[in-house]
């Protein structure tokens, strides 16, 4: 039984996310709060097992909300919003950079055209999410070595002409670190699977962008990559890329459950560009990635796995790992770093 904790300013919104979770024979609700405050005296006294957090309220804001109950007692929690503008969004993933785990649209009545969608995301998401391991604090200053202890031989073959990465649960505050490493004058496209929500994707590139020195778009299908710009898949949708550098956009079914799917870039990467391509699987729930990434490595080209220290979910990287798919691990603050340096050298020196 999944014990949930519910914060939201709106006796209504309370309302109805109770309805939609204690009708799943496997949730429990808990108790619910109606601000920041409440939520952190509520948290400390019925240790649920995941909490939907609202970002705005009185008294105190789901975002500062957020940053104390991680320090206090750190415990998965998913914000929902109800993704309006902006400003929104800019606060919804300043508080998945604070510690929160995932942001799903908040259910807003039963007349809603998506409510039945919205309301299966929620239940399954929860689920999901509540056994998340989170810390305490999310890696300040790790910095650790390639692999703690774990060596790899194999070299980086040729300077890449591409970089795919995919992540999923923690991804935006990890893809957040990394690009504020890449320096204006990287010049290697970079194209991204990033799973989420959704209807949050723009917000979380807007997010992204303002830390980044690099431009940031979601690829549109036909158009030529651009060097030095960072390309994310479409929503519910799968990106590929074509002979020539071009994007092109496929409807196939879902791949482990996801659409767009690492898998499905990583194997265009590896056909289209082979030994000039590094692929990397940052962390996430699941296994999306895994099979893609070795088939960049098979074709020459150099993978990288986020490590399990700097990893909200070890899900991926794991499961990457564990199918020889990876090259290198190297925590978060690592990876970018890594990546500059690989456009840089010549053929012969490791990026490790």
């Amino acid at each position: 039984m999944v014990r949930i904790l519910i914060v939201d300013d709106s006796p209504t919104v309370r309302f109805l996310l109770r309805q939609i979770l204690d009708a799943d024979p496997e949730i429990e609700v808990v108790g619910t709060a109606n601000d920041g405050v409440d939520a952190i005296r509520k948290t400390l006294a019925l240790k649920p097992d995941l909490i939907t957090m609202d970002v705005h309220m009185p008294v105190m804001d789901g975002l500062e909300a957020i940053r104390r109950i991680m320090a206090q007692r750190p415990t998965p929690i998913v914000v929902l919003s109800t993704k309006v503008n902006v400003p929104e969004m800019m606060v919804v993933f300043k508080a998945i950079q604070a510690g929160a785990l995932d942001v799903l649209e908040k259910p807003v009545g039963v007349s809603h055209k998506d409510f039945d969608v919205i309301r299966n995301r929620l239940t399954s998401t929860v689920k999901l999410m509540a056994d998340v391991k989170v810390v305490r604090r999310p890696f300040p200053g790790h910095r650790a070595t390639n692999n703690e202890g774990i060596s790899f031989a194999r070299k980086l073959q040729s300077l890449p002409e591409i970089i795919g990465i995919a992540s999923s649960t923690g991804g935006p505050a990890a893809l957040n670190t990394l690009f504020q490493e890449l320096p204006p004058d990287f010049t290697v496209p970079i194209v991204v699977v990033q799973h989420m929500g959704i209807g949050f994707t723009q917000g979380m590139i807007n997010w992204l962008q303002t830390n980044a020195k690099l431009p940031i778009q979601i690829a549109d299908e036909g158009e030529k990559m651009q060097p030095g710009h960072i390309y994310f898949a479409p929503e519910d949708c799968h990106l590929e890329v074509a002979n020539g550098g071009y994007f092109t956009y496929n409807h196939r079914p879902p791949v482990n459950f996801v659409r767009p799917a690492a898998n499905v870039l990583f194997e265009s990467i590896a056909s289209v560009y082979g030994s000039k391509s590094i692929g990397v699987v940052l962390t996430g729930m699941g296994k999306d990635g895994a099979l893609g990434l070795r088939s960049i490595r098979d074709s020459g080209g150099f993978t990288i796995a986020q490590d399990e220290a700097t990893s909200v979910v070890y899900g991926m990287p794991k499961a990457a790992l564990e199918m020889g798919a990876v090259d290198s691990v190297l925590s978060i603050d690592e990876i970018g770093p890594a990546l500059v340096r690989a456009t840089q050298k010549n053929t012969s020196t490791p990026i490790t």
